[in-house]
């Protein structure tokens, strides 16, 4: 393995190993707490312009395979470890998580302090970074890092987007078969808005009853309303998605227009965020975000959902002048979920597709199957 150097814009910096593509590269640093679930995290569009800091110690004993991929390839800028296994063990295994790495050019970085890059990030919230295997003086990096764009200063939906409209026809795991199901026949169909949508959103939609067509995000609102008045779609879904809600100006302008029509609507961790801006109720950033498999979010049955989460942004509590208030985050009381006021439209923070992560929060896609079938 060859030296990799790293510098926060704090002024850490700290030399690890490489056990991915060489390089130097600058983005967004994060941490993740999630105990299982590598390949799902490094393959989440939403990550695109950041770096992650895996918190659990050992990376790479299960190697990776094409079926839990939640996208076309790799996205974040590097993954940082404290203990990567190149050796892995398990029947599922295709390969290692290095040559997945490499082959997306994408930063591996282990034996590193990653319990150390968390508590800077916990006590000094998510910041810039670059990584280099080329560059090992810490001025330069420093002034490299200086010298590149922030991460809400680039447009990364642009980038994880799909180009052209597609269907998608496959449902939810099957353990016994080791395969995806075919998705039911449905009379219902939905349009996805592309933000940087997750397969295993799309496999719950399909398994929910739905058929599904996804979109790229510079779509046409008054093209969509038209099939919906002419009873060709029944309803939109607004996807996850990496980057500052807020710098999205016309895509909120096309989804306002959605929303004076009544079309159901339902949205996820950055569909959740547009539906907010759109209605007027501007988002901010958390400290270091939120970002693993273990939150426990409380609904509004009073039944405590153990949830996967991934955002860097949120709703404000202003939201309430206009829409109830379903969920809430239990680690620090934050909004993740609305039922707007007389409209056919709701929307969660957290990840209820359970890819990685616990299956507590899949019944929304149900209930949104419900809602548009009901129309």
């Amino acid at each position: 393995m060859q030296k990799v150097y790293v510098y926060l814009e704090n002024g850490l910096f700290l030399e690890g190993k490489s056990f991915g593509a060489s390089g130097t590269a600058v983005g967004e640093i994060v941490f993740n707490t999630s105990m299982t679930g590598y390949q799902e995290v490094i393959t989440d569009p939403s990550y695109a312009g950041q770096f992650i800091t895996f918190t659990t110690p050992e990376i790479g004993n299960v190697g990776v395979n094409e079926n839990d991929n939640e996208s076309s390839g790799i996205h974040c800028k590097g993954v940082l470890v404290r203990s990567y296994n190149e050796f892995y063990s398990n029947f599922r295994a295709q390969r290692s998580l290095s040559e997945l790495l490499k082959e997306h050019n994408t930063l591996g970085i282990c034996e590193i302090d990653t319990r150390h890059i968390t508590k800077n990030l916990r006590d000094q919230g998510a910041m810039m970074m670059i990584a280099s295997t080329e560059i090992s003086n810490k001025d330069e990096l420093k002034a490299k890092l200086e010298s590149s764009p922030r991460i809400e200063d680039i447009n990364y939906i642009e980038q994880v987007s799909t180009k052209e409209p597609y269907t998608h026809k496959w449902g939810s795991w099957n353990m016994e078969t080791m395969s995806y199901n075919k998705g039911l026949m449905s009379d219902k169909k939905i349009v996805v808005i592309d933000f940087g949508v997750k397969r295993n959103i799309l496999n719950e939609l399909v398994a929910s009853g739905l058929e599904v067509e996804v979109i790229p995000s510079d779509f046409d609102a008054t093209e969509l309303i038209q099939r919906f008045e002419e009873g060709k779609i029944g309803g939109v879904f607004l996807s996850n998605g990496p980057g500052d809600p807020l710098t999205l100006t016309k895509e909120k302008e096309q989804v306002q227009k959605l929303i004076d029509k009544n079309i159901p609507m339902f949205g996820i961790c950055l569909g959740h965020q547009m539906l907010s801006i759109a209605h007027g109720h501007d988002t901010y950033k958390l400290p270091f975000g939120q970002h693993g498999g273990n939150h426990p979010v409380a609904n509004n049955d009073r039944i405590v959902e153990i949830t996967a989460q991934n955002h860097n942004y949120n709703v404000p509590k202003s939201i309430e002048q206009i829409a109830q208030v379903t969920h809430i985050n239990l680690f620090d009381n934050t909004i993740e979920g609305v039922k707007y006021n007389n409209k056919p439209i709701f929307s969660v923070q957290h990840h209820p597709e359970a890819s990685p992560g616990p299956h507590e929060s899949k019944y929304v896609f149900g209930q949104f199957a419900q809602m548009v079938k009901s129309q």
